[in-house]
């Protein structure tokens, strides 16, 4: 707690008693979606991104959502508030794995096995420390 913050506590019970020290609540603006609007949303968000025109990838980025949200109910939403509103519909941020398309995961276990224990030495052949 800061000095600056007890002090202006401390003014505003002298002003307005303990009932000017209880909490307003949460700051910032309140959420612009109905409840219709953010179950519409939902349902939206759960058909993919490829049923509103983004078809190069499946991913939905917080720039996209924002967009959805301005196409759909005319708001608009910075990134970070609709990071807010994600997390308040349940929805969590991921990271996918970026894999080739070609890849072939049998080769890459064989390699695993055969090869990367050629490569990485045996800790037999180390030397002690």
């Amino acid at each position: 707690m800061s000095r600056k913050s007890a002090y202006a506590w401390h003014a505003s019970w002298r002003e307005g008693g303990r009932a000017a020290l209880a909490s307003r609540g949460a700051g910032g603006f309140p959420c612009q979606l109905s409840g219709a609007q953010a179950e519409r949303l939902q349902t939206e968000l759960e058909a993919g991104p490829a049923a509103q025109g983004w078809s190069e990838d499946q991913r939905w980025t917080l720039a996209r959502v924002a967009d959805l949200i301005h196409r759909l109910f005319g708001y608009r939403y910075t990134p970070r508030g609709v990071s807010y509103l994600l997390h308040r519909l349940g929805w969590a941020p991921q990271v996918p794995a970026h894999r080739a398309v070609e890849r072939d995961e049998p080769a890459v276990a064989r390699w695993r096995t055969e090869q990367w224990s050629r490569v990485r030495g045996r800790p037999s052949s180390w030397g002690r420390g």
